[in-house]
């Protein structure tokens, strides 16, 4: 067995990798993160079209990447749960609905945000 311990920037590095291939393998097999992205890229365009402040790009910002990330681990506890218990199961299913519920509040506080930032604009 080897004990060796890698140095910290290469820790560090493979970390990263590991996490850029969970995003885009999110992206590539996940039909909500490819819904949430193309919504993410409609609100940037309209971000640019009605030149939102600098402020508002960063709530924006936040909004999407929270979202996205939640989704993210819902994504991860469904997988799990499935790999646990494939059958339906009772506690499997209410943990399934508790971490779909974490994704539908933060979306619909993101789209409170989006509502703040774009009705006065439009109206």
């Amino acid at each position: 067995m080897n004990n060796k311990k890698e140095p910290l920037l290469i820790n560090r590095a493979k970390s990263v990798r590991y996490a850029f291939k969970g995003a885009l393998l999110l992206l590539k097999t996940e039909p909500s993160i490819k819904i949430q992205f193309c919504i993410a890229v409609l609100v940037s365009i309209a971000g640019f079209y009605f030149e939102i402040s600098t402020t508002e790009w960063m709530i924006q910002i936040l909004a999407i990447a929270l979202v996205m990330s939640i989704e993210g681990a819902n994504t991860a506890i469904e997988e799990i749960a499935n790999f646990i218990h494939p059958e339906y199961h009772i506690k499997i299913g209410k943990i399934k609905d508790l971490a779909a519920g974490a994704v539908f509040i933060a979306s619909v506080f993101a789209v409170i945000v989006g509502l703040i930032i774009y009705l006065p604009k439009i109206f």
